[in-house]
């Protein structure tokens, strides 16, 4: 039999570096959000950590690759979760009820439509966070949905079709309501009742065109 192998525990040096980074990150995702992407200098972001430009240079090549692993260490925890709710072997209708509530939830929490309000307003000047965002944020989660739903329609458990338009149909639609709302600033937050009322509308869409067809 194939023994894993483990994964050597990092040094002492090699954690610290590690844990200053996710410092640097956390700071600079802070400075962005709060100041814009235009606005968020490397030189300026060093000042707000409280080090030399070379030392931030050092863990960051660019502005675009420290906004880039900011995006990233946010989306992947978050499909990280999704993947928890997303059950592969129970109920196909439950487990895309779930996934939809979870990801309302998250999109509509005050730091993402922060978040997505910056990108939206500075993707004109800067496409390339406008490229990044897409990549690491919906298009990545829309990849995770569909490998589900590959899975369940192959077992019968959904009607057949494209598994990736599928789920890109989903995200859509679970982003059509309060998401929406929020971004526009025609309400301040989403209650509990107000993101199961969406999540209940997108199944109820979703299901009417991909529920099994009975035997």
């Amino acid at each position: 039999m194939k023994m894993t192998q483990e994964k050597a525990p990092l040094s002492r040096r090699e954690a610290r570096r590690q844990d200053r980074r996710e410092a640097i990150i956390e700071v600079a995702m802070r400075f962005f959000l709060e100041h814009g992407y235009a606005a968020a200098s490397m030189s300026a972001i060093a000042a707000e950590i409280g080090g030399s430009k070379a030392t931030l240079w050092s863990y960051f090549p660019s502005k675009e690759a420290l906004f880039e692993a900011g995006l990233e260490k946010a989306t992947s925890e978050f499909r990280q979760k999704l993947l928890l709710l997303l059950d592969p072997c129970g109920d196909a209708e439950q487990s895309l009820r779930n996934f939809c509530q979870g990801f309302i939830e998250r999109v509509t929490a005050p730091d993402a439509i922060a978040l997505h309000r910056l990108v939206m307003a500075e993707c004109g000047r800067f496409p390339e966070i406008g490229r990044i965002f897409y990549e690491r944020a919906p298009r990545a989660t829309e990849r995770v949905l569909a490998d589900f739903l590959r899975s369940m329609m192959e077992r019968g458990r959904l009607r057949a079709g494209d598994p990736e338009s599928a789920a890109h149909f989903i995200v859509v639609l679970n982003m059509a309501g309060c998401h929406q709302q929020m971004m526009l600033g025609l309400m301040e937050e989403a209650s509990p009742a107000m993101i199961a009322a969406d999540a209940d509308r997108t199944m109820a869409t979703f299901m009417q065109l991909y529920s099994p067809v009975p035997a």
